[in-house]
Protein backbone atom coordinates (compact mmCIF):
# COMPACT_ATOMS: atom_id res chain seq x y z
CA UNK A 1 0.00 0.00 0.00
CA UNK A 2 1.10 3.49 -1.00
CA UNK A 3 0.64 6.10 2.20
CA UNK A 4 0.95 9.93 1.05
CA UNK A 5 2.34 12.48 3.29
CA UNK A 6 0.98 16.48 2.86
CA UNK A 7 2.56 18.82 5.29
CA UNK A 8 -0.99 20.43 5.11
CA UNK A 9 -2.53 17.23 6.88
CA UNK A 10 0.01 18.05 9.36
CA UNK A 11 -0.84 21.06 9.88
CA UNK A 12 -4.42 21.03 9.98
CA UNK A 13 -3.99 18.41 13.01
CA UNK A 14 -2.06 20.50 14.78
CA UNK A 15 -4.45 23.30 14.25
CA UNK A 16 -7.58 21.41 15.35
CA UNK A 17 -5.24 20.18 18.27
CA UNK A 18 -4.91 23.38 19.78
CA UNK A 19 -8.13 24.82 18.73
CA UNK A 20 -9.77 21.49 20.53
CA UNK A 21 -7.37 22.02 23.77
CA UNK A 22 -8.82 26.16 24.06
CA UNK A 23 -12.18 25.24 23.53
CA UNK A 24 -11.51 23.33 26.51
CA UNK A 25 -11.04 26.01 28.55
CA UNK A 26 -13.02 28.61 26.91
CA UNK A 27 -16.44 28.04 28.59
CA UNK A 28 -14.28 28.21 32.36
CA UNK A 29 -12.88 31.47 30.63
CA UNK A 30 -15.98 33.20 29.83
CA UNK A 31 -15.16 33.54 25.90
CA UNK A 32 -18.42 32.51 25.15
CA UNK A 33 -20.88 35.10 24.05
CA UNK A 34 -24.52 35.03 22.75
CA UNK A 35 -25.93 37.32 19.59
CA UNK A 36 -29.56 37.28 19.00
CA UNK A 37 -31.08 37.42 15.35
CA UNK A 38 -34.82 38.42 16.05
CA UNK A 39 -37.62 37.13 14.04
CA UNK A 40 -40.58 39.23 12.47
CA UNK A 41 -44.08 38.60 11.99
CA UNK A 42 -44.90 38.82 8.54
CA UNK A 43 -48.02 40.65 9.03
CA UNK A 44 -47.15 43.37 11.36
CA UNK A 45 -43.14 43.28 11.50
CA UNK A 46 -43.46 42.88 15.46
CA UNK A 47 -40.56 41.20 16.76
CA UNK A 48 -42.07 37.49 18.35
CA UNK A 49 -38.69 35.85 18.98
CA UNK A 50 -34.85 36.10 18.71
CA UNK A 51 -33.10 32.91 17.96
CA UNK A 52 -29.62 32.77 20.50
CA UNK A 53 -26.47 32.66 18.33
CA UNK A 54 -23.15 31.42 20.32
CA UNK A 55 -19.79 33.18 19.50
CA UNK A 56 -16.40 32.35 20.33
CA UNK A 57 -14.09 35.42 21.13
CA UNK A 58 -10.84 34.06 21.51
CA UNK A 59 -8.17 35.84 23.36
CA UNK A 60 -5.36 35.49 20.42
CA UNK A 61 -7.40 34.73 17.48
CA UNK A 62 -10.48 37.11 17.82
CA UNK A 63 -13.82 36.36 16.86
CA UNK A 64 -13.79 32.96 16.29
CA UNK A 65 -16.91 31.77 13.39
CA UNK A 66 -19.29 28.66 15.00
CA UNK A 67 -18.52 26.98 11.65
CA UNK A 68 -14.52 26.56 13.12
CA UNK A 69 -15.82 24.82 16.56
CA UNK A 70 -19.45 23.97 16.64
CA UNK A 71 -18.57 20.71 14.81
CA UNK A 72 -14.99 20.24 16.43
CA UNK A 73 -17.52 20.67 19.76
CA UNK A 74 -19.73 17.80 18.37
CA UNK A 75 -16.64 15.66 17.53
CA UNK A 76 -15.32 15.90 21.04
CA UNK A 77 -18.20 15.98 23.02
CA UNK A 78 -17.69 19.82 24.39
CA UNK A 79 -20.94 20.42 22.61
CA UNK A 80 -22.77 19.08 25.48
CA UNK A 81 -21.70 21.06 28.25
CA UNK A 82 -21.01 24.27 25.47
CA UNK A 83 -24.93 23.73 24.72
CA UNK A 84 -25.66 23.64 28.81
CA UNK A 85 -24.41 26.81 29.24
CA UNK A 86 -26.00 28.22 26.11
CA UNK A 87 -29.33 27.15 27.47
CA UNK A 88 -28.60 29.23 30.78
CA UNK A 89 -27.26 31.96 29.42
CA UNK A 90 -30.16 32.74 26.78
CA UNK A 91 -32.86 31.79 29.92
CA UNK A 92 -30.86 34.53 32.01
CA UNK A 93 -30.83 36.99 29.70
CA UNK A 94 -34.49 36.62 28.86
CA UNK A 95 -35.88 36.70 32.40
CA UNK A 96 -33.34 39.85 32.40
CA UNK A 97 -35.16 41.42 29.39
CA UNK A 98 -38.71 40.85 31.29
CA UNK A 99 -37.81 42.32 34.12
CA UNK A 100 -36.47 45.25 32.19
CA UNK A 101 -40.04 45.45 30.58
CA UNK A 102 -38.79 44.04 27.07
CA UNK A 103 -41.47 42.67 24.78
CA UNK A 104 -39.68 40.03 22.94
CA UNK A 105 -41.62 36.97 22.37
CA UNK A 106 -39.34 33.72 22.87
CA UNK A 107 -35.57 32.35 22.55
CA UNK A 108 -34.69 30.05 20.34
CA UNK A 109 -31.90 28.08 21.46
CA UNK A 110 -30.32 25.27 19.07
CA UNK A 111 -29.84 21.75 21.01
CA UNK A 112 -27.55 19.52 18.57
CA UNK A 113 -27.62 16.32 17.55
CA UNK A 114 -25.23 14.90 20.58
CA UNK A 115 -26.85 16.99 23.16
CA UNK A 116 -30.51 16.14 22.16
CA UNK A 117 -29.21 12.17 22.68
CA UNK A 118 -27.35 12.82 26.23
CA UNK A 119 -28.94 11.03 29.32
CA UNK A 120 -29.07 14.73 31.24
CA UNK A 121 -30.65 16.63 28.80
CA UNK A 122 -34.38 16.98 30.11
CA UNK A 123 -32.47 17.93 33.89
CA UNK A 124 -30.26 20.78 32.09
CA UNK A 125 -33.45 22.06 30.53
CA UNK A 126 -35.55 22.25 33.88
CA UNK A 127 -32.41 23.58 35.50
CA UNK A 128 -31.45 26.37 32.90
CA UNK A 129 -35.57 27.27 33.46
CA UNK A 130 -35.44 27.03 37.33
CA UNK A 131 -32.35 28.84 37.72
CA UNK A 132 -33.32 31.76 35.71
CA UNK A 133 -37.11 32.17 36.72
CA UNK A 134 -37.78 32.57 32.95
CA UNK A 135 -41.50 31.19 32.09
CA UNK A 136 -40.60 27.96 29.92
CA UNK A 137 -43.26 29.57 27.57
CA UNK A 138 -40.72 32.04 26.45
CA UNK A 139 -37.96 29.42 25.71
CA UNK A 140 -38.05 27.78 22.40
CA UNK A 141 -36.06 24.54 21.50
CA UNK A 142 -34.79 23.89 17.86
CA UNK A 143 -33.94 20.42 16.80
CA UNK A 144 -32.71 19.57 13.48
CA UNK A 145 -34.76 17.09 11.31
CA UNK A 146 -31.34 14.69 10.86
CA UNK A 147 -31.60 14.84 15.08
CA UNK A 148 -35.28 13.71 15.05
CA UNK A 149 -34.53 10.72 12.24
CA UNK A 150 -32.05 9.37 14.09
CA UNK A 151 -33.95 7.17 15.95
CA UNK A 152 -37.62 8.30 15.60
CA UNK A 153 -39.00 6.39 18.48
CA UNK A 154 -37.14 7.92 21.21
CA UNK A 155 -37.70 11.16 19.73
CA UNK A 156 -41.33 11.09 19.77
CA UNK A 157 -40.96 10.35 23.67
CA UNK A 158 -38.60 12.62 24.07
CA UNK A 159 -40.08 15.50 22.72
CA UNK A 160 -43.38 14.98 24.47
CA UNK A 161 -41.30 15.17 28.30
CA UNK A 162 -39.67 18.32 26.64
CA UNK A 163 -43.28 19.79 26.22
CA UNK A 164 -44.04 18.95 29.57
CA UNK A 165 -41.33 21.29 30.62
CA UNK A 166 -43.55 24.23 29.09
CA UNK A 167 -41.29 24.78 26.48
CA UNK A 168 -41.83 25.26 22.79
CA UNK A 169 -40.39 22.95 20.17
CA UNK A 170 -39.09 23.48 16.32
CA UNK A 171 -37.42 21.52 13.79
CA UNK A 172 -34.42 23.52 12.36
CA UNK A 173 -33.89 23.50 8.85
CA UNK A 174 -36.61 20.94 7.64
CA UNK A 175 -36.89 19.81 4.52
CA UNK A 176 -33.19 18.91 4.18
CA UNK A 177 -32.89 16.00 6.11
CA UNK A 178 -34.56 12.16 5.49
CA UNK A 179 -38.13 12.61 7.37
CA UNK A 180 -41.32 13.69 4.92
CA UNK A 181 -43.99 16.31 6.00
CA UNK A 182 -46.50 13.22 6.62
CA UNK A 183 -44.30 12.30 9.30
CA UNK A 184 -44.56 15.74 11.06
CA UNK A 185 -48.18 14.39 12.65
CA UNK A 186 -46.27 11.75 14.86
CA UNK A 187 -44.20 14.80 16.64
CA UNK A 188 -45.36 17.14 19.27
CA UNK A 189 -43.81 20.28 17.44
CA UNK A 190 -45.03 23.85 17.43
CA UNK A 191 -43.00 25.73 14.90
CA UNK A 192 -41.20 24.45 11.42
CA UNK A 193 -38.51 26.82 10.06
CA UNK A 194 -38.01 26.61 6.60
CA UNK A 195 -34.30 26.05 5.19
CA UNK A 196 -32.45 29.10 4.15
CA UNK A 197 -31.47 27.04 0.71
CA UNK A 198 -34.98 27.19 -0.25
CA UNK A 199 -35.83 30.40 0.53
CA UNK A 200 -32.43 31.46 -1.44
CA UNK A 201 -34.38 30.58 -4.83
CA UNK A 202 -37.90 32.19 -4.04
CA UNK A 203 -39.63 33.49 -5.91
CA UNK A 204 -37.59 32.86 -9.26
CA UNK A 205 -37.01 29.36 -8.81
CA UNK A 206 -40.43 27.30 -9.51
CA UNK A 207 -39.16 24.07 -7.16
CA UNK A 208 -38.13 26.02 -4.45
CA UNK A 209 -41.38 28.37 -4.67
CA UNK A 210 -43.63 24.59 -4.80
CA UNK A 211 -41.75 23.27 -1.89
CA UNK A 212 -41.99 26.50 0.49
CA UNK A 213 -45.36 26.82 -0.52
CA UNK A 214 -46.01 22.96 0.26
CA UNK A 215 -44.32 23.34 3.58
CA UNK A 216 -46.68 25.96 4.71
CA UNK A 217 -49.79 24.75 3.23
CA UNK A 218 -49.14 21.35 5.66
CA UNK A 219 -47.58 22.81 8.61
CA UNK A 220 -50.71 25.27 8.93
CA UNK A 221 -53.13 22.04 8.51
CA UNK A 222 -51.18 20.31 11.09
CA UNK A 223 -51.72 23.88 13.58
CA UNK A 224 -47.39 24.46 13.19
CA UNK A 225 -46.08 28.46 13.23
CA UNK A 226 -43.84 28.69 9.95
CA UNK A 227 -40.88 30.56 10.38
CA UNK A 228 -38.36 31.02 7.33
CA UNK A 229 -34.98 31.77 7.99
CA UNK A 230 -31.80 33.52 5.30
CA UNK A 231 -34.60 36.09 4.36
CA UNK A 232 -32.16 38.51 2.44
CA UNK A 233 -34.39 40.79 0.20
CA UNK A 234 -37.73 42.37 -0.09
CA UNK A 235 -39.05 39.84 -3.43
CA UNK A 236 -38.34 36.87 -0.70
CA UNK A 237 -40.24 38.56 2.25
CA UNK A 238 -43.01 39.58 0.08
CA UNK A 239 -43.40 36.41 -1.55
CA UNK A 240 -43.18 34.34 2.22
CA UNK A 241 -46.45 37.11 3.23
CA UNK A 242 -48.65 36.32 0.77
CA UNK A 243 -47.49 32.38 1.29
CA UNK A 244 -48.94 32.91 4.79
CA UNK A 245 -45.47 32.30 5.96
CA UNK A 246 -45.45 33.26 9.75
CA UNK A 247 -42.45 34.37 10.53
CA UNK A 248 -39.10 35.68 9.02
CA UNK A 249 -35.65 35.70 10.42
CA UNK A 250 -32.81 37.06 8.17
CA UNK A 251 -30.41 39.83 7.28
CA UNK A 252 -33.10 41.72 5.24
CA UNK A 253 -34.20 43.17 8.68
CA UNK A 254 -31.51 42.28 11.66
CA UNK A 255 -28.14 40.61 11.45
CA UNK A 256 -27.02 38.62 14.46
CA UNK A 257 -26.67 41.63 17.44
CA UNK A 258 -25.16 41.49 21.05
CA UNK A 259 -27.73 41.84 23.82
CA UNK A 260 -26.57 45.52 24.13
CA UNK A 261 -27.57 46.59 20.63
CA UNK A 262 -30.65 44.72 20.38
CA UNK A 263 -32.10 46.16 23.65
CA UNK A 264 -31.07 49.73 22.00
CA UNK A 265 -33.10 48.73 18.33
CA UNK A 266 -35.68 47.82 21.17
CA UNK A 267 -35.66 51.19 22.90
CA UNK A 268 -35.37 53.56 19.59
CA UNK A 269 -38.17 51.19 18.00
CA UNK A 270 -40.69 51.94 20.85
CA UNK A 271 -40.84 48.26 21.69
CA UNK A 272 -40.47 48.62 25.63
CA UNK A 273 -43.26 48.21 27.23
CA UNK A 274 -44.71 50.65 29.65
CA UNK A 275 -43.89 49.92 33.58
Amino acid sequence: AFQLFNKEMSNHALEQMLLENSLRHAIERKEFELYYQPQFSTQDGAICGSEALIRWRHPTRGLVAPGMFITLAEQTGLIVPLGAWVLREACRQGKAWLDRGYQFGRIAVNLSPRQFSSDDLLATIDNALDQSGLPSAMLELEITEGAIMQNPQDAVMLLKRMRELGVTISVDDFGTGYSSLASLKQYPLDTLKIDRSFVKGIPADADDVAITEAIIAIAHKLHLKVVAEGVESQEQHDFLRAAGCDMVQGYLHSQPLSASDIEQCWYLGGAQAET
